[in-house]
């Protein structure tokens, strides 16, 4: 009687897993570059794997298509970090949270609102554009408003369960007013086409979402 065939063990070493993850953040960086230079359409997994050094193969391999690449690339910017926790379980959207102090809360929403759009602000002009002509990309760049306005939600929703809302202002309304003035339409307007320095852009949020939401009190 023959002996069963053993099941072939799939091997694995951390110098493998270190090789594949040094291949998938130089593609990440290559398709920044060209998404940011060339735009969506015009830039193809081809070109990704010559920037990066690899084959064509390979890009495919890691992440099948071009509209997987940018998303994975998206959210690598927005996190701030690899990893599958979402922005509301990171640890710079927590010390938001965590913060007692009203308006000190306000100066660290906008501290990371300035950073987020420092890595990432380019690369959603990139996805805006992309969006008009992009079944996939239109439905990341819906996706993208909604998650970025529930997250000024949870923000909010923690100001008025402390009670530090204006008076006469909803949740929803105050969620709004965030949103808006957080947006990364108004940080292209005011830092791209009016040579703002992220830092004076995060001065005036900062200062302008607490004038506009929190009660006089907690200024």
């Amino acid at each position: 009687m023959a002996e069963p065939v053993k099941p072939t063990r799939r091997y694995d070493s951390p110098r493998r897993r270190e090789q594949a993850e040094a291949t998938r953040r130089a593609l990440l960086e290559a398709a920044q570059r060209l998404f940011e230079r060339e735009g969506y359409a015009a830039t193809t997994m081809a070109a990704i794997a010559a920037e990066a050094g690899v084959s064509p193969k390979t890009v495919y391999v890691v992440f099948e298509t071009k509209s997987g690449l940018l998303r994975a690339l998206w959210h690598l910017l927005l996190r701030g970090g690899e990893g599958d926790a979402p922005v509301g379980q990171r640890a710079w959207f927590q010390e938001v949270l965590a913060e007692p102090d009203p308006a000190r809360r306000m100066r660290l929403h906008a501290r990371n609102a300035r950073r987020v759009k420092q890595r990432a602000a380019a690369l959603m002009a990139v996805i805006r554009s992309a969006a008009e002509v992009d079944a996939d990309m239109q439905a990341l760049w819906a996706r993208i408003q909604s998650d970025f306005w529930d997250n000024q939600y949870v923000v909010v929703q923690s100001l008025h369960d402390a009670g530090a809302l204006r008076p006469g202002l909803d949740v929803a309304r105050a969620t709004d007013i965030v949103w808006a003035l957080n947006h990364p339409d108004l940080w292209q307007l005011l830092v791209g086409a009016r040579g703002w320095t992220a830092e004076q852009w995060e001065q005036w949020f900062g200062d302008t979402i607490a004038a506009q939401i929190l009660r006089p009190a907690a200024l």
